[in-house]
């Protein structure tokens, strides 16, 4: 094969050219801190990778779904706290207005505080989030939930719960609607009891309690007194008894206790419970408050109205104490998570930089090995380009 001059030129540039096309990639390879950064360079280490950085990617998503939630759960969590503040301020208003000591006037009073505790419920019920979404709207997060009108507060949301995925096949709930919230059972949570308006005795209403839930079959009933000392329930067959003051009467599973004395005539009326809004449990309080001491039964009916409003709030105080357990026990799952999910990026982010990162010492000592090739490369150019037969001819 006959070696000429151009072709010694073309394979000394065809090498100078490697060579520099060898530096600049080991020069953006410092510079970026990657030991390669197209899938050709390496292609099993950058299927890997990608791989890798897809999960990454998943996870972080997750995570930034556990936070919003977070926010969201924290926001209601502290709604809960000063709903459930006003409702024990309702609470013992409730009893101090039933002590049997107040005045109409003084009742008066107490039901001007507890109106204006309503108008307190009624903002902590339209919360809003840092980004001006109602918190119990359900779905309809820009929709202002509650709205007072003529004849009370009105739901304007919707009963849906917003579910978020914060880990793969792991859902948890960002909220509760205002349905769940502020709608709670009447009476002792199974049935309740409430004295006939007509009554002229002294018959007072005690504890209400389930003493066999099977035997209850929630139906409603009477307890009529046909005489001082003597009572007949409604029930198939009849109930019959003789009536102590302050003894318990059973039936149909149920277990009711009066006392005082009732009149004859007098009734009472069992009904099973119903869920009943919590505003409309405080506007009951806050009428009866406002109505004073009754005329029909004086203080024995006004005792008999607050015993059913105290035991409606208690029915509203267990359940935003229920709830904001189970919002405690989110938040809870939602730490959890989030904490694995931070050891988990952890791991990928190592995973990825071992198959990526370069090298520095290594790449260091390659790059100057190259210049120098590249150097001694240019000087043998040189001087072999100097070299010619004419030269040793003259």
């Amino acid at each position: 094969m006959r070696i000429t001059q151009n072709l010694e030129q073309n394979q000394f540039l065809t090498a100078l050219n490697n060579l520099e096309s060898n530096i600049a990639q080991t020069q953006n390879d410092v510079s970026t801190g990657l030991s390669f950064t197209t899938p050709a360079q390496n292609p099993q280490a950058a299927g890997t990778v990608d791989d890798l950085n897809q999960i990454l990617s998943q996870s972080q998503q997750y995570t930034a779904n556990a936070n919003s939630a977070q926010t969201s759960l924290n926001t209601e969590n502290d709604a809960l706290t000063q709903v459930q503040n006003q409702l024990q301020s309702l609470y013992s208003l409730t009893l101090e207005a039933n002590s049997g000591t107040q005045s109409s006037q003084d009742l008066s009073s107490i039901a001007a505080q507890a109106s204006q505790i309503q108008n307190t419920l009624l903002t902590l019920a339209n919360t809003q989030d840092g980004n001006g979404q109602y918190i119990f709207a359900g779905y309809a997060t820009q929709t202002q939930p509650f709205n007072q009108t003529a004849t009370g507060v009105s739901y304007s949301g919707d009963s849906g719960q917003r579910q978020v995925q914060i880990a793969a096949g792991q859902t948890i709930a960002a909220g509760d609607s205002g349905d769940t919230v502020f709608n709670s059972p009447t009476g002792n949570g199974t049935y309740t009891v409430t004295a006939n308006a007509n009554n002229t005795g002294s018959g007072l209403i005690g504890a209400t309690t389930v003493t066999n839930a099977a035997a209850y079959t929630g139906g409603a009933y009477t307890i009529s007194f046909t005489a001082a000392n003597a009572y007949s329930i409604n029930t198939v067959p009849p109930t019959t008894g003789t009536y102590t003051p302050g003894q318990a009467l059973a039936f149909q599973g149920l277990q009711i206790s009066l006392s005082g004395q009732p009149a004859t005539g007098d009734s009472f009326q069992v009904a099973p419970s119903t869920s009943q809004s919590l505003f409309t449990t405080v506007q009951n309080l806050v009428s009866t408050l406002q109505a004073g001491i009754p005329s029909q039964g004086g203080q024995t009916q006004l005792s008999n109205s607050l015993a059913g409003d105290i035991n409606n709030l208690t029915q509203a105080l267990d359940q935003s104490s229920t709830l904001q357990a189970k919002v405690g026990a989110r938040l809870n799952t939602i730490t959890t998570q989030l904490s694995v999910a931070t050891s988990q990026q952890t791991q990928l982010q190592t995973s990825i930089s071992s198959l990526q990162s370069l090298d520095y010492a290594s790449a260091v000592t390659t790059l100057d090995s190259e210049n120098t090739q590249l150097s001694a490369a240019m000087q043998a150019f040189t001087l072999t380009q100097g070299l010619s037969l004419f030269k040793y001819i003259s």
